[in-house]
């Protein structure tokens, strides 16, 4: 067999290439996708008791008007629900608004003077130079208190690496800064401080969870244009030919990968031996998503939270969702049922004992007091995904600079969440649009913006 256009994997990046593939009239394509499902990270499951479940906290908010009008078109103007944004932070047995950083009036006086003290030392004596990785930024943005008290303990639990082992640069809209007049203001007024980010309202399917709108998506490219239980072994550039795990062998014009980096360098056949141990370099973390199931009716103020995150160590998770929220037919009867949705980081730095980790999780969810007992647990489920969260590491950016352009020559391009590992635009709308500048690129000749100009594209949210 032979395409034109080859691209592995079926998730956002992928089907955005392939549709605008379409869109251009071009159907001498073919997506190659190792699962039986579409989807990648962006599918859904429904567990044998009924309930809907996510490959994390997906939420649906954009930054291109091209991706908007494609949802729109994946599910219909009535296949959504919005929602105003409710996150919190679980801390010192309260919740306390996120942005947590505005709104430490809520926590006890020593802990609110420690958070407020490392401020006023920052503004009389601010940090100078460019911080050297993300701990620096952290202390030279927050100060110790707030350091200390919630930006190093969560953000070791959401990425699994210590903060040094990370850069600064993905930084941008995924932060709140802080604001000394802004934080003393809401503590002398007492003023509550919620809203921020581009997230502040999303949206979420009303049924089928966040996989419903890829295999729409899917459909829109055509079924007959993707093949499912096609597991990628081998690329031969030089033949411009990949060799599957079922024997099969398809030769390509022109290929697009979004399989994890690293791997796929492996996959490639003469590669330069330096460019494939480079690509080895890159780390990654892997989550672990674990669904409750439950009866009866969320305590009340849980009732309209969204999400909340958890910084203290007696949690494995470092978030959750209160997923039944998002959309009530993700458990089977609304009446009298609910959900809850972890999320927990895994490491070489941060090990996971996967045979305690559903009993640890629900110990902890009674300890934080978001369920009364055991005896409320109507499901379980757990999904781990080796590839998770791309690792903005302080290396990530040399090695992308050497090993995405030698690719290049043969005709192989590597886009999407893992396939060029900039977490910073690794949003489903992100990577749908990485596809669809691939695309326009190998088509049209049209520069790519989101992969090479991260700033660009976020400062373009709301526009």
């Amino acid at each position: 067999m032979h395409y034109q256009y080859v691209i592995i994997g079926s998730g956002p990046t992928g089907l955005g290439a392939a549709y605008r593939l379409k869109e251009l009239g071009i159907t001498d394509f073919i997506i190659l996708e190792k699962e039986d499902y579409i989807g990648g990270l962006a599918t859904s499951f429904v567990d044998e008791k009924g309930f809907t479940w996510d490959v994390g906290g997906h939420v649906q908010f954009s930054h291109y008007k091209y991706f908007d009008e494609l949802m729109e078109k994946a599910l219909g103007k009535d296949g959504w629900l919005t929602h105003q944004r409710e996150s919190w932070v679980w801390i010192e047995n309260r919740f306390v608004p996120y942005p947590f950083q505005n709104n430490i009036k809520y926590l006890s006086p020593e802990t609110m003077w420690s958070c407020l003290e490392g401020l006023i030392e920052l503004y009389k004596n601010p940090f100078k130079g460019k911080p050297a990785n993300f701990r620096e930024w952290i202390l030279a943005t927050f100060g110790t208190g707030l350091a200390q008290t919630f930006m190093f303990p969560y953000n070791f639990k959401v990425w699994a690496y210590p903060p040094e082992d990370m850069n600064a640069v993905w930084v941008g809209e995924r932060v709140a800064v802080t604001d000394l007049q802004r934080v003393t203001k809401n503590i002398l007024f007492d003023k509550d401080d919620y809203s921020w980010g581009p997230n502040s309202t999303f949206q979420f399917p009303k049924e089928g969870g966040t996989g419903a709108i890829w295999q729409n998506v899917g459909r829109l490219v055509g079924e007959e244009n993707i093949l499912l239980k096609a597991e990628v072994t081998g690329v031969d550039p030089q033949a411009k030919k990949v060799s599957l795990a079922d024997g099969r062998e398809i030769t390509y014009g022109t290929l697009l990968n979004t399989m994890p980096l690293d791997l796929f360098t492996q996959k490639v056949k003469g590669l330069d031996p330096a460019v494939t141990e480079k690509a080895q370099g890159l780390k990654h973390s892997s989550t672990n998503v674990i669904g409750i199931g439950l009866k009866g009716k969320p305590k009340e103020d849980l009732a309209t939270k969204c999400w909340m995150y958890f910084p203290e160590a007696n949690s494995p998770y470092y978030r959750i969702t209160v997923f039944s929220n998002y959309s009530e037919k993700n458990v089977p009867d609304p009446d009298t049922q609910w959900s809850l949705m972890t999320e927990t980081s895994e490491s070489s730095k941060k090990p996971v004992d996967q045979k305690t980790l559903m009993a640890d999780t629900i110990k902890a969810l009674i300890e934080d007091q978001l369920i009364e007992s055991e005896d409320q647990i109507l499901s379980q489920f757990h999904f781990r995904t080796e590839y998770g969260y791309p690792t903005p590491s302080v290396e990530r950016d040399g090695i992308l600079k050497q090993v995405l352009p030698a690719l290049e020559p043969y005709g192989i391009y590597s886009r999407g969440r893992f396939g060029a590992w900039k977490y910073e635009v690794s949003n489903q709308d992100h990577s749908l649009m990485q596809g669809v500048e691939w695309t326009n690129r190998v088509v049209l000749g049209v520069p790519e913006l989101s992969l090479f100009f991260p700033d660009t594209a976020n400062a373009m949210w709301g526009k």
